[in-house]
């Protein structure tokens, strides 16, 4: 059973950092592109990065030079750094696994987190 649990969401003030953490188990993922999204209540789940197995990256726009992905394919997992946060970043973040067409489409992905709260106070 394929699982990914993400971690090191919270509470921030605007202006500071955290960093996602999203660990992988029941396969490897090194070959596969990973991912991070976000979602608001309301609104459908937004592509935020993308990182391919060999760690090219893309960022959606709002996030660019801010926001960090990188994996580590040894430990099965893919990291979302966060700079400069914003009270407009506030969401449910979730990591993806294995994108099957477009990476931008939420509907691309085959595998899930559960979730992590990011909060940003202004």
């Amino acid at each position: 059973q394929v699982q990914l649990i993400e971690s090191g969401g919270g509470l921030v003030q605007a202006g500071g950092s955290l960093t996602l953490s999203c660990v992988a188990s029941g396969r490897t993922f090194s070959r596969a592109a990973m991912g991070w999204f976000r979602q608001t209540p309301g609104k459908d789940r937004e592509f935020v990065a993308r990182i391919n197995w060999i760690g090219g990256s893309t960022y959606y726009d709002s996030v660019k030079g801010r926001f960090t992905i990188s994996r580590d394919n040894a430990k099965n997992s893919v990291y979302l750094r966060m700079n400069s946060l914003k009270p407009e970043d506030t969401a449910v973040y979730y990591c993806a696994a294995e994108a099957i067409s477009k990476y931008s489409d939420s509907e691309s992905w085959k595998y899930w987190g559960q979730g992590t709260q990011v909060t940003v106070s202004s």
